[in-house]
């Protein structure tokens, strides 16, 4: 994922590779406290499976599909992701976390927190949804894709290596509570991507709503239809990696394809929920003009030209620890490349010398949000307008900032 913590591509027919043996775990139950005694409504599906847990973290999983298969029996198909991943009895999806145990989708993940932080809404990047406000970050490990230049790769693909990073189990209620104790107003589904452990975001989601939070989703889009109908009524906003606008850089760099990311970010713009998008734009490998100029024009006509879009410069990293960072002069050409297409709000992410976090009215381009060290430190809007001009800025929460600093 673009954001980072604090602090060859398969191709075809996948081939997953069986699990160890594990060894016993204790289960365990935390039971909601008194203050937040909340339940989990089934989903959209009616399908919620109620079982109790087979070990800690482990509940059977949404969008599991039996296979028909006269040959071998009890193979399930997982229709969380776009890849679709086809399980016989005991292997593990692509993202390292859905599994086929005895011929049932199980996720190994519920409620088990590998990383819980609390930062500005802006850090996800989220520059018109609640300005100012905090948000709770949560992830589990595991990812569906395994993209060369990922910054939080232990938590996302260490299971490709063998890493199994510190859990803490934390049950959806505890999520919510924690959120609450510290002032967030959101709960971010965060740092790996959030549709490989469905089941506890969704869960979670449904409690942060009964409490009166938001959910968002930091994703990479490469998730399918049905799962975002599942998540969809609890969404509120969801910041895209798109990646790159190359099918084969996604096949070569991602492991993954462009098209189920492009329908993923029109689904989520049908579905109401609001929609920010980031490129990390990576030297030589998407950062060419005639792909950021078509990335600049597709999102301006799919997704409307009020979409912020935030160009973010990449450090070396993971499998590309070899490339040099983003040049300061690449990110201002895409920039100007996507205001050349129409594009309102184009932001400019981990280079702090460009100065480039300011939000301008649409309309006569007076300031109306300024920025620093991801801080609201301006605000000139008055009811979510331009006070010059009247235009009405697109996003949510913009009547008032949560915080204003210096």
């Amino acid at each position: 994922m673009h954001e980072p913590t604090p602090g060859p591509a398969p191709r075809g027919r996948r081939s997953h590779p069986r699990l160890p043996a594990r060894p016993a775990v204790e289960t365990f139950t935390l039971a909601p406290p008194a203050e937040l005694a909340l339940s989990v409504a089934p989903g959209r599906d009616g399908q919620r499976p109620t079982a109790g847990r087979a070990g800690r973290g482990i509940v059977p999983a949404l969008l599991g599909v039996p296979v028909d298969d006269a040959f071998i029996v009890g193979t399930v198909r997982c229709d969380a992701c776009a890849h679709r991943c086809v399980l016989r009895v005991g292997r593990v999806g692509i993202c390292g976390v859905r599994e086929n145990r005895a011929g049932q989708l199980v996720s190994t993940v519920h409620g088990e927190a590998a990383a819980v932080h609390v930062e500005p809404i802006e850090k996800k990047p989220l520059y018109h949804f609640l300005p100012g406000s905090l948000a709770l970050s949560l992830a589990t490990r595991g990812c569906n894709l395994h993209c060369d230049f990922c910054q939080n790769w232990e938590l996302a693909q260490g299971h490709r290596a063998g890493i199994v990073p510190r859990a803490e189990p934390l049950p959806p209620e505890a999520v919510v509570v924690r959120a609450l104790d510290t002032g967030a107003r959101t709960i971010a589904y965060t740092y790996v991507e959030p549709t490989v452990f469905l089941e506890y975001a969704l869960d979670t989601a449904r409690l942060a709503r009964q409490a009166g939070l938001r959910n968002v989703f930091v994703t990479n889009g490469y998730q399918t239809p049905e799962a975002l109908d599942l998540i969809a009524p609890v969404l509120d906003a969801a910041n895209v990696d798109l990646k790159s606008f190359s099918d084969a850089t996604y096949r070569r760099i991602c492991g993954a394809r462009l098209e189920p990311v492009r329908e993923t970010l029109t689904g989520l713009k049908r579905a109401g929920i609001w929609v920010e998008v980031t490129t990390l734009l990576v030297p030589g490998v998407n950062d060419g003009t005639a792909e950021v100029e078509a990335m600049a024009e597709w999102i301006g006509s799919e997704l409307g030209a009020e979409t912020p879009w935030h160009l973010s410069r990449f450090y070396p990293a993971n499998r590309m620890a070899a490339f040099p960072p983003t040049p300061a002069a690449t990110l201002e050409r895409a920039a100007d490349a996507g205001r050349r297409a129409g594009l309102a709000h184009v932001y400019l992410g981990n280079a702090p010398e460009l100065h480039d976090e300011e939000t301008r009215c649409a309309g006569c381009g007076r300031w109306l949000i300024r920025r620093r060290d991801f801080a609201v430190v301006g605000w000139a809007l008055v009811d979510g307008r331009c006070p010059d001009c009247y235009t009405h800025l697109a996003g949510v929460g913009l009547d008032r900032p949560a915080a204003v600093t210096g």
